[in-house]
């Protein structure tokens, strides 16, 4: 595959989609960004910026039209209309990199709707690439307004997580769009190292320059609030339990950022320092 033309990117004004189209303008590639609403996308100038929702096929062949691959993030927990959806986006891609999960075997397919994706898309019949992360740091911005009062209240403070940077999910996946290489890849991303809960909380403090608590939150608390928040009970239930094992046994490390990149992957310390203000 030469380098494509066209590059279609969904979830483009998310953590990951907004670099992953930045890295692709870097690249001097033709860039379309699939959004709900193209009238409050923000995109950089040059992107083409198309209607387009992964949960109404229907809309889909006219915004895959003339691409050549597909960045490819699936919204949510329904897997529905992704039958339908990819085999849309199949007809006119010839390769799609997807951002899926690290599973409880970090060296097979991931269960849920992650791997129900990986297994359509395979299916699909064209070139793929499968960017299983894991933990992603953007998700504690959750904290934001608990770190703007002093004190963060949550459950399992000594999980320890191997989060990792939505930069160099990015960077990998530009990678996997443009390059051969990494055709029929299944890459387990994750940070350089381990980091609980707990002290995440005190690196984003000492990024923003406050002194920020840790309240530990019972499981029975935490369901609560986040049964409330989530609304689904089953992904609350394994939310609580995946913290809960990562207490005796942490999340992996890999190394697959900086062998795929040539860059080493960014420490969470980092990520704070990159989004201080958003805590601010």
């Amino acid at each position: 595959m030469t380098t494509p033309r066209t590059i279609l990117v969904t979830g483009a004004t998310g953590n990951v989609g907004r670099h992953v189209v930045s890295g692709l303008l870097t690249a001097g590639v033709q860039v379309r960004a699939m959004v709900r609403n193209p009238d409050t996308a923000r995109l950089p100038d040059g992107v083409d910026v198309v209607p387009g929702d992964l949960a109404k096929p229907e809309t889909l062949a006219a915004a895959a039209d003339g691409v050549d691959a597909v960045f490819l993030l699936w919204p949510n927990f329904s897997t529905e209309t992704a039958p339908a959806a990819i085999q849309t986006l199949a007809k006119h891609a010839s390769r799609i990199v997807y951002l899926s999960a690290i599973g409880s075997d970090i060296d097979q397919r991931p269960d849920g709707f992650w791997g129900e994706i990986e297994q359509l898309v395979e299916e699909a019949g064209v070139e793929w690439t499968f960017l299983r992360s894991g933990g992603i740091a953007t998700n504690t911005l959750g904290w934001a307004d608990e770190v703007r009062a002093g004190v963060v209240r949550w459950p399992y403070g000594g999980a320890r997580r191997s989060l990792v940077h939505e930069a160099d999910l990015a960077a990998v996946a530009v990678l996997a769009l443009l390059d051969d290489q990494h055709v029929g890849q299944a890459y387990a991303l994750t940070g350089p190292e381990l980091v609980s809960q707990a002290d995440q909380v005190h690196i984003i403090g000492e990024a923003v320059g406050r002194t920020v608590r840790w309240e530990e939150l019972s499981r029975e608390e935490a369901h609560e609030q986040l049964l409330a928040e989530w609304g689904d009970p089953g992904f609350v239930q394994g939310a609580l339990d995946a913290w809960a094992a990562m207490v005796d046994s942490p999340e992996p490390v890999t190394t697959t950022v900086e062998r795929v990149t040539g860059k080493p992957a960014r420490t969470f310390r980092q990520w704070a320092a990159d989004h201080a203000d958003d805590f601010r």
